[in-house]
């Protein structure tokens, strides 16, 4: 008889959250959640409660608390963490062994960090985590033993055609991007478009600040960066593509020249159940890849022109140490400012690069320095607006 995996998951009500919770609703003979982490969505929280029974759940305040237990009602089971506190409680829950680390931001470093500590196998699909502290989640991971398997859809497809090949013999990777809801405007029409335009994604179903960094390419800058951590490499033989369909997630070319890639339609439970069930794959109920349906791949090299934050980030990451921080704080709050209707979409490049030019970086960083440079450039780029 086949032992259950116990998983925490972190971000349970967010797009990867939700496409993990089916992933293991479809296999429950293999997988079991025993800790959920959310923010404020009570509403979908309680009913992934009632569903899947976690031991533990955290919220993000103590009014999503008060109305979670409300939902829940006298039989609830479930104990009822807040906060960052709490978070990090889901992720060192004693009887979990796998953490899929699904929140956005840099709030999930600390919680990742803990589940290192504790031994987990994580399944990483917060970028954020590396694009802030690279150097010192790997060193923990490496010091543990600990092995993170990516879930981005770019890196896990890095992931699974480097499977039984040696390192060595890498020449470079090759990162695709769809190019976001803007790919065929020109800089003069982004300065006119709305919020509800940059939200409308050409391929993927994904939450609101991933989308908006889908559009200014700054997402693609993160992968970069995850990928130089992830896989070791320089930036050199980390290259960014144009790919419009969004079905070969990413390539590897070897020094004999030959590629390989992986391919798949534009869905998350690939790549999550890919990492939740390595080394074997399993069924998935998803729509097959046809590509006779389908016809035609469009390729288009990658103008850094056009998109000044994907240059911004190979610079960030070539200067290393707490560059590569300031550089999410900065797009954090400028998307942010965005989303709430406070600055123009050509205003988040602006804030970002004025951020980053303004700061001087630490080398080799230490993880409370990071949060520092992390706290200082939020304020600068609020000061920037």
């Amino acid at each position: 008889m086949k032992r259950v995996k116990r998983i925490a998951l972190l971000g349970s009500t967010g797009s990867i959250g939700t496409s993990t919770l089916d992933v293991v609703a479809q296999h429950p003979e293999q997988f079991g959640v025993v800790a959920l982490a959310a923010g404020t969505n009570v509403e979908l929280l309680a009913e992934q409660v009632k569903t899947f029974r976690p031991q533990l759940v955290s919220v993000a305040t103590e009014e999503a608390a008060f109305d979670l237990r409300a939902k829940l009602g006298p039989d609830n089971q479930s104990e009822i963490v807040v906060g960052s506190e709490g978070m990090e409680l889901v992720a060192r829950h004693p009887e979990a062994e796998f953490v899929m680390t699904a929140v956005v931001g840099s709030v999930g470093v600390a919680p990742t960090l803990a589940a290192i500590e504790e031994g987990k196998t994580i399944g990483l699909a917060n970028k954020e985590t590396l694009v802030c502290a690279g150097p010192v989640v790997m060193k923990a991971a490496r010091e543990k033993g600990v092995a993170i398997i990516p879930v981005d859809s770019e890196h896990s497809a890095i992931y699974q055609c480097l499977q039984g090949e040696r390192r060595e013999e890498l020449s470079r990777v090759i990162i695709t991007a769809s190019g976001g809801s803007f790919r065929h405007l020109t800089r003069e029409e982004l300065s006119h478009v709305t919020l509800e335009q940059a939200l409308a994604h050409p391929n993927w179903s994904m939450g609101a600040k991933i989308t908006i960094d889908s559009a200014t390419m700054m997402n693609k800058g993160f992968e970069v960066i995850e990928a130089h951590w992830l896989f070791d490499l320089p930036y050199d033989q980390i290259e960014t593509i144009l790919h419009y369909e969004s079905i070969i997630h990413s390539m590897v070319e070897f020094q004999d020249r030959a590629v390989m890639a992986q391919l798949g339609t534009p869905d998350m439970r690939v790549p999550i159940q890919y990492a939740l069930s390595y080394p074997h794959r399993m069924p998935l109920m998803t729509e097959p890849l046809d590509l006779v349906k389908l016809g035609t791949l469009h390729f288009a090299g990658m103008d850094f022109g056009r998109y000044p934050l994907l240059q911004l980030a190979y610079e960030c990451g070539r200067a290393g140490g707490t560059y590569t921080a300031v550089l999410n704080a900065a797009n954090e709050v400028a998307v942010d400012l965005f989303l709430k209707g406070s600055i123009g979409f050509l205003t988040i490049e602006t804030i970002v690069r004025k951020t980053c030019d303004a700061h001087k970086g630490i080398p080799n960083p230490t993880l409370d320095e990071i949060f520092a440079a992390d706290q200082w450039a939020r304020s600068q780029a609020r000061a920037f607006m």
